[in-house]
């Protein structure tokens, strides 16, 4: 029975975690909309994300003790998200509507860490949390790259519940210290280490459960 109870908070929590990161996504990378503000929702976007790819990734890490789980929850999240962008589509929305975030890199970088560090928990925390928050944005930074002109998506579809305040006007230029990679990866090292070592926890706190 422990085993099955085991099994199954184990493998709920990886789904609930990635089906949740899809819902996230999509309302985290939509800053296409926001041109005027989309130096602003890529920070968000990108503490988000590396946030969110951290707990998991660390719990599912730790739970195996396996380097090289946390590339392969990565990669389910992204498929997950890469089924919830093809449903955007199928509903009339555009292409660029999800903006999937590049998880598997830092992911990667995770896993190394973990791996390198001779499977050590607290590196694992500080190291891998640390450079999962620096790449992430510096990965992602590809999506604001290679999305379409930001203002012609924003007019051709502009959202029904966009704020006045937040209507696009005309894209605002960001100097160096305005950064959205320069910012959003500040940002994200400082959070994705506590966030990270909230993951091992959660692992801890799994398994006091079980053994309850």
């Amino acid at each position: 029975l422990m085993v099955w109870l085991r099994r199954t908070t184990h493998y709920l929590f990886i789904v609930v975690v990635a089906v949740n990161s899809t819902l996230l996504t999509i309302n985290a990378g939509d800053y296409i909309f926001y041109t005027d503000w989309a130096w602003t929702s890529f920070v968000i976007f990108s503490i988000s994300q590396s946030t969110m790819l951290a707990v998991g990734a660390v719990y599912y890490l730790l739970f195996t003790g396996v380097p090289g789980t946390a590339t392969y929850y990565a990669t389910i999240m992204t498929i997950y998200t890469w089924v919830a962008k093809g449903a955007w589509f199928a509903l009339g929305y555009p292409y660029d509507f999800v903006a999937v975030p590049v998880w598997i890199p830092s992911a990667m970088l995770l896993d190394l860490t973990y791996w390198a560090t001779r499977r050590n928990k607290h590196m694992l925390i500080l190291v891998g949390g640390t450079l999962v928050g620096l790449s992430l944005p510096l990965f992602n930074m590809i999506n604001l790259l290679l999305v379409r002109d930001p203002l012609e998506v924003a007019f051709k579809y502009p959202r029904p519940t966009l704020p006045p305040y937040m209507t696009p006007i005309e894209p605002q230029v960001g100097k160096f210290y305005n950064s959205p990679v320069a910012l959003g990866a500040g940002a994200s090292a400082v959070l994705t280490v506590p966030i990270a070592a909230l993951g091992a926890k959660l692992n801890t706190w799994t398994y006091r459960w079980m053994a309850a």
